[in-house]
C-alpha cells in the first residue's frame, strides 16, 4: 500500500469501528498561544481531551498535517522531516487500552500487511516519585496479540535510553522504558509539565528493518547493545498510543474525569515500513518531488541525497503553510516559513537549479494531496504566486552575496569563519560555495574558519530553538478563566469590527493567552483612531449589557449557509459544529453568532469584573491585506 492508500484505509478502518472522520486543522493553531505550529495530532483536540464535548462524538479519526520547526537541522537523514502527517484516532471517554492496542495491531498486520515478526513495542515502567504505576496492562495485551500470531513476546525492563545500550534487548519484544521515553505530554518531560497540562503513559510500536551488526565501529557510535530506541537505524517508530488519564496539579497528578485515548501514527513512517524501506523519502507523498528534482537538476538522488531531501521536505512544508494562510516574513510563523524556503533554495543552488524551483515543484506537491486534502490543490495558483515572490527576492540576495564576497576578499585578507557565516546567514551562501569562490579567486581561508563557523551556527540554532519551541506559560492555553474572558472578548471584537469596517472583515487567526488577545483580520488599510475607539465602545457596551453566552450544535452547511454563523478564514469543519450565541435577554437577535470550539464565560459582564474595560493597545499590519489587533482587559 502507498501512503495515500494507507491514509484512506486508516480512516475507513476506524469509521467501521464507530469513529467520525474530522477534517485536518490548520498548521497554525487557533487560540493556542503555547506554540507557533500544530506539532501533533492531539493539539487541536486538547479542550476535548480535557472534558469538553466534541460535536462529532466520543470517537474521532483524522489525518492531521503537522510541522515541527525544531527539526529543521535534522532534515537530511533518512527519517526526519519538518512537515509530516499524523494519523490519529481518539477516544473521549469511550474506550481504552483493551480496544486501542488490538485495533492498531490489526490495522498494521491485517490491513497494511506488515509482518508481525518485525514489530516491537514499548510500555511505561512507572514513576514512584509521582505515584504512577507500571503499565502492565498494556504489556499483557501486547503479549496476547503477538501470541495470536504465533509469536512468544518476552517482556524486558530497560528504564532509561542510556541503560538500553548497556542491557540490550535480551531477546525480548515488549520493553518497559521510563518517563523520558514512554510518557507523553506537550512539555516533553514529566517534570516540566505545568499545572493544568494533560498527559499519560504511552505504548509505542517500532518496525525493525534489520539486525544491527555488533562490530566495534557500531559500538563506538551507538553503544554496546541495541534496543528499540537506538538511533542506529534498524528501528523506526511508527505509532504511539497515549493513554491520556492524568492532569498535572500543584501537588502532583490527579486523574482526568474520563480516560482518553490519543493515538498518533506517522503516515510517512508507516508507508516506509510497508515498503520495508528505511528512507521515508521513498514513499509516495515525497518521492515524486525527488524525481522532479532529479529531472530539473540532471543529478541523481543517490549522489545528492541530503540536498534533495532538504528541498523536498522544506518546500512541502512551505507549500502547506501558504495554503493555511502564512506568508514569508521576519516574524513568528512567517520567519520559519522564510527560513524553510531559503534553505531549500540554497540546496537547490548546490544542485545547479538556479531558477523556477517553486514554479516546477509546487504543482507536484499539491497534486499529491488532491484526493484527501482538496484545499491544498485548490490553492495551487495562490501558493505558487507567494512562493515565487520569495524565491525571486532571495535569489537577488544571493547575487548580492557575491558582491559582498568580492568586497571581503578585495583587500587580499584571508576569509574568516565569521565572514563565511555572514555570507551564509545573511546572503544564503552555502558553506561550500564560499570555499569554492575563495579557491577560484586564490583567497586564503583561515585555518580555524570551520570551528568558528560551527560555533556561530550553533549559536544561531540556539536562537532558533528558543524562537520556535513554544512556551507553556500559565499551563495549557485556553483553559483558565482569564483565557475564557479573552476568548469571549475576541468574539465581541470580531462582530464590532464588522459593524465598524464592513462585512469584508474575516478572521485570519487568533492567539490568546492570559495577558491579552491577538486577532488577525482582512482589511486593506490601517484603522483610524476613530475606528479603533468605535470598536472599543461597541465591545464595552456589549459587556455592560451582560449578554448570555450559550452554544448549540448545528449541521455545518446549515450553520454557515442558512444561519450565517461567522467563522475563520481557512478553517475546515466536520459534519456538525458548535455555534456560540451571545445575546441580551431583551433582544431578538444575537450580537455574536460564531462557530467555535470554546471555551467562554457564561455572561459577558464577567469581562468587566474589578472595573476592567476592553482596550485595543496595538493595530498593525500582519501581512498584505491582513491587519493585526492586540487588546487587553484593563
Amino acid at each position: 500500500m502507498n501512503a495515500q492508500e494507507i491514509r484512506s484505509a486508516y480512516i475507513k478502518f476506524f469509521e467501521g469501528r464507530g469513529h467520525s472522520a474530522i477534517p485536518r486543522a490548520l498548521l497554525v493553531p487557533q487560540n493556542d498561544p503555547t506554540t507557533l505550529f500544530t506539532g501533533s495530532g492531539m493539539q487541536p483536540l486538547i479542550s476535548y481531551l480535557l472534558g469538553e464535548e466534541h460535536p462529532s462524538g466520543q470517537r474521532l479519526v483524522d489525518s492531521q498535517t503537522c510541522l515541527r520547526a525544531q527539526d529543521i537541522e535534522e532534515v537530511g537523514d533518512n527519517r526526519h522531516t519538518t512537515f509530516f502527517e499524523m494519523l490519529g484516532n481518539w477516544s473521549l471517554g469511550s474506550y481504552f487500552k483493551s480496544e486501542q492496542l488490538p485495533w492498531f495491531f490489526e490495522f498494521l498486520t491485517d490491513v497494511v500487511g506488515l509482518d508481525p515478526v518485525k514489530l516491537y513495542v514499548t510500555c511505561f515502567i512507572g514513576d514512584q516519585s509521582y505515584d504512577i504505576a507500571k503499565d502492565v496492562d498494556s504489556a499483557n495485551i501486547w503479549e496476547e496479540l503477538f501470541r495470536s500470531k504465533g509469536i512468544e513476546a518476552g517482556q524486558v525492563e530497560i528504564g532509561s535510553e542510556e541503560n538500553g545500550y548497556r542491557v540490550g534487548m535480551q531477546e525480548g519484544r515488549i520493553f518497559y522504558y521510563d518517563a523520558s521515553k514512554n510518557w507523553w505530554c506537550r512539555a516533553g518531560k514529566i517534570n516540566l509539565m505545568p499545572e493544568g497540562e494533560p498527559g499519560g503513559p504511552d505504548s509505542e510500536v517500532f518496525y525493525r528493518f534489520y539486525e544491527r551488526d555488533h562490530d566495534e565501529n557500531e559500538k563506538l557510535k551507538y553503544g554496546d547493545f541495541c534496543h528499540p530506541n537506538c538511533d542506529c537505524g534498524q528501528f523506526l517508530e511508527i505509532g504511539n498510543s497515549v493513554f491520556m488519564e492524568y492532569l498535572k496539579t500543584d501537588t502532583g497528578f490527579s486523574k482526568l474525569p474520563k480516560q482518553n485515548v490519543d493515538f498518533g501514527g506517522g503516515l510517512e513512517r508507516i508507508a516506509a515500513a510497508a515498503l520495508n524501506e528505511q528512507d521515508v523519502f521513498k514513499v509516495s507523498i515525497l518521492w515524486p518531488i525527488v524525481e522532479k528534482l532529479e529531472d530539473l537538476s540532471g543529478k541523481n538522488y543517490a549522489s545528492h541525497t541530503e540536498s534533495m531531501r532538504v528541498i523536498a521536505d522544506h518546500l512541502r512544508a512551505a507549500t502547506v503553510l501558504a495554503v493555511d494562510g502564512i506568508v514569508p516574513s521576519n516574524k513568528e510563523q512567517g520567519y520559519v516559513m522564510r527560513r524553510l524556503m531559503r534553505r531549500a533554495i540554497r540546496f537547490a543552488f548546490e544542485l545547479g537549479v538556479e531558477q523556477n524551483l517553486c514554479a516546477e515543484l509546487v504543482p507536484i506537491i499539491t497534486s499529491l494531496y488532491q484526493d484527501s486534502f482538496p484545499e491544498i490543490n485548490d490553492s495551487k495558483d495562490r501558493v505558487i504566486d507567494i512562493l515565487i515572490k520569495e524565491e525571486k527576492v532571495f535569489r537577488q540576495t544571493l547575487r548580492k552575496g557575491l558582491g559582498v564576497f568580492n568586497s571581503i576578499t578585495a583587500s587580499g585578507k584571508n576569509i574568516t569563519g565569521q565572514d563565511i557565516f555572514k555570507l551564509y546567514d545573511t546572503y544564503g551562501f552555502p558553506l561550500e560555495l564560499s570555499k569554492e569562490e575563495a579557491y577560484k579567486n586564490g583567497v586564503e581561508i583561515d585555518a580555524n574558519s570551520d570551528a568558528e563557523f560551527d560555533r556561530l551556527m550553533e549559536e544561531q540554532r540556539d536562537r532558533s530553538r528558543t524562537a520556535t519551541k513554544g512556551e507553556f506559560k500559565g499551563g495549557l492555553g485556553g483553559q483558565t478563566m482569564q483565557h475564557k474572558k479573552y476568548h469571549t472578548a475576541t468574539h465581541l471584537m470580531y462582530q464590532a469590527l464588522r459593524q465598524t469596517l464592513g462585512d469584508h472583515v474575516i478572521q485570519h487567526g487568533s492567539n490568546i493567552n492570559e495577558e491579552r488577545l491577538r486577532f488577525d483580520f482582512s482589511h486593506p488599510e490601517k484603522m483610524t483612531s476613530e475606528q479603533i475607539k468605535h470598536v472599543e465602545d461597541i465591545v464595552n457596551e456589549q459587556i455592560d449589557k451582560d449578554l448570555k453566552v450559550t452554544w448549540e450544535e448545528h449541521p455545518t452547511n446549515e450553520a454557515i449557509n442558512d444561519l450565517h454563523a461567522l467563522g475563520a478564514f481557512g478553517d475546515r469543519y466536520g459534519a456538525v459544529v458548535k455555534v456560540y450565541r451571545m445575546q441580551a435577554e431583551n433582544e431578538e437577535q444575537p450580537f455574536s453568532f460564531e462557530i467555535c470550539g470554546g471555551p467562554h464565560v457564561d455572561h459577558t459582564s464577567q469581562l468587566s469584573e474589578d472595573g476592567k474595560r476592553f482596550k485595543i493597545i496595538k493595530e498593525e499590519s500582519s501581512s498584505a491585506g491582513i491587519r493585526r489587533i492586540k487588546a487587553v482587559l484593563q
